[in-house]
């Protein structure tokens, strides 16, 4: 699929836009937005194709010397002049708030003009293949275990993108799509569990392939999940799956690193750069260019390039996640991960891909060394407090391990909490796979959403679990 015809048709539009506009701010930029996204679904019972979170739209940043300002609208078609005018009149600040505003240093407009695409293969799958495909699988699932599975659902999310970037001196696009699978079953054998699998790719044809293969192990999970027992609160050895790691990863030095948090002081990181704040071996990244999934992109809402960013180094907090506002009132270079829930929401730093670096270690020589712990897979949901250091991750399910040797004993759901530093502290292994899954989104507290992915390799830690 192309880039959006309709936003190729507004460049000259932007640049008109933005010259207007700079004449009354020192930095001016328009970003022109075409998203959409499609839910195809099926379950015992119905099958739909549903819209999903999809915009068309663009947000103009200015700046001038002192701070930013942002107007987002639909269309910018018409007399630039005249709309510029109607823009600088909406963002006048009142005289009772000037001496409050903040002097940042001139922002850094480097020329650049490239387009950029990602290849996929969307145009090979009509809805109603898709649709089909879904039926088949969520009817397949049903049939394994007619007794127990009450229900199956099978859907696919693909979304593309296309975004324009234009400023005095940038003319930046970028077109990519990705695509979630999901496998669901709900199972009853005198318990009721969910089950579930997930896949992501930028390909629709290896997520088809890998759903197809995963059926058996998603009604084999639940059969397990129904016989799962509740935990015993204590302290144990752990081995983290990929998904657990990330989920560690996000809610450890996640949200934390986010430098807008660093400017408003709301951040106990921001006083621990440059200190030990994990194990020795522990390295740990984000950004859209340092992995390969759902949030990776060629350039950021600011239009600030793609980065891979070191968060810690050999258990030092190196860095942060910045965008264009917080790295100017910090003084630092934006990282690329300035991003907006939709072209009507500000832009704020938000973590991309993030993940652990694999390590050198054997999974199996990791779970051989546990004398008695669990072994945790797939991500629930997690929780942090990032002034305080608190972290509260939850994870679908556990397999005790006896002896160094994982067992047939499952324990549902787990509830891992503690101390941030002491936890990344005890990380002892780090295996040499590795994985970073995109499945869901991300909200800035309760809102402003955006699709993340995390992970990385099976870590063994010392926590707390309950």
């Amino acid at each position: 699929m192309p880039f959006s015809a309709y936003l190729n048709s507004k460049r000259d539009d932007c640049r008109a836009l933005v010259e207007a506009l700079g004449k009354h701010f020192a930095f001016v930029s328009v970003l022109g937005t075409d998203v959409s996204a499609t839910v195809i679904r099926a379950d015992r019972k119905s099958s739909a194709v549903q819209d999903g979170r999809g915009e068309c739209g663009f947000v103009v940043k200015m700046h001038d010397g002192r701070s930013f300002f942002e107007y987002s609208l639909d269309d910018i078609s018409g007399d630039k002049e005249a709309l510029a005018e109607k823009i600088v009149a909406a963002v006048q600040v009142d005289d009772s708030l000037k001496g409050r505003m903040i002097s940042t240093a001139a922002l850094a407009d480097e020329p650049l003009k490239e387009d950029f695409a990602r290849e996929s293969d969307f145009a090979d799958y009509s809805d109603e293949q898709l649709l089909t495909l879904c039926r088949e699988l969520s009817q397949e699932l049903l049939q394994k275990d007619p007794q127990h599975v009450l229900n199956a659902i099978a859907m696919i999310q693909p979304y593309t993108v296309s975004k324009l970037f234009v400023s005095r001196n940038r003319e930046l696009s970028q077109h990519y799509g990705w695509a979630n699978g999901y496998l669901v079953v709900v199972y009853n054998d005198e318990k009721l569990v969910q089950a579930r699998h997930v896949e992501g790719e930028d390909h629709i044809g290896l997520i088809i392939e890998n759903l197809r293969k995963h059926t058996d192990g998603v009604i084999d999970l639940a059969r397990h999940l129904t016989r799962a027992t509740a935990i015993e609160p204590g302290v144990y050895d752990v081995i983290t799956d990929s998904s657990i790691s990330g989920l560690i990863a996000h809610e450890a030095f996640g949200h934390g690193v986010e430098m807008d948090q660093f400017v408003k002081d709301r951040a106990l990181a921001k006083l621990f750069v440059g200190q030990y704040v994990a194990s020795p071996i522990t390295n740990m990244h984000d950004g859209a260019a340092a992995a390969h999934s759902v949030a990776s992109y060629f350039f950021d809402d600011d239009g600030v390039l793609a980065h891979d960013t070191q968060i810690i180094k050999d258990g030092i907090l190196a860095a942060g996640l910045s965008d264009l506002a917080s790295a100017t009132q910090l003084g630092t270079a934006p990282t690329g991960n300035g991003r907006r829930d939709s072209y009507k929401r500000k832009a704020y730093a938000r973590m991309t891909n993030t993940f652990f670096e694999p390590g050198q270690d054997k999974l199996e020589d990791m779970i051989a060394s546990v004398k008695h712990g669990y072994m945790l897979f797939e991500t629930n949901n997690g929780m942090e407090d990032p002034k305080n250091w608190q972290i509260q991750c939850t994870a679908e399910y556990g397999i005790e391990i006896v002896d160094g040797k994982l067992t047939d004993h499952y324990v549902s759901p787990v509830v891992m909490s503690g101390s941030v530093p002491d936890l990344l502290k005890s990380i002892s292994m780090v295996s040499d796979n590795w994985k970073v899954i995109g499945s869901g989104m991300c909200g800035k507290g309760y809102k402003e959403w955006v699709r993340v992915s995390d992970g990385g390799p099976n870590l063994k830690v010392r926590v707390k679990l309950g």
